[in-house]
């Protein structure tokens, strides 16, 4: 039987070690754009999300309420874990 091996593509969900947080403007009368950088196993993968103003509240909160996060690479889900309730 042969043994597998396992390379860094075949992970597909991965920890969020880092968060980039970043507004850009867009211009006269036009309203900015949000980007949440994830860096993924401490920089093993990144992806950038592009949440409108309301969810970009709430996932930062989510992050600070959080001990753990992380994301699936292939559905493009991000995952909180161990949410403290109170």
């Amino acid at each position: 039987m042969a043994k597998e091996t396992i390379t860094e593509r075949d992970i597909l969900v991965r920890e969020v070690t880092h968060v980039q947080a970043s507004w850009t403007e867009q211009g006269p009368d036009q309203s900015g754009i949000f980007t949440l950088q994830l860096i993924l196993d401490n920089g093993a993968e990144e992806y950038i999300l592009r949440p409108d103003s309301d969810d970009v509240d709430l996932m930062l909160k989510l992050f600070q309420r959080s001990s753990q996060a992380m994301f699936d690479m292939e559905r493009k889900v991000l995952m909180f874990g161990n949410l403290k309730v109170r």
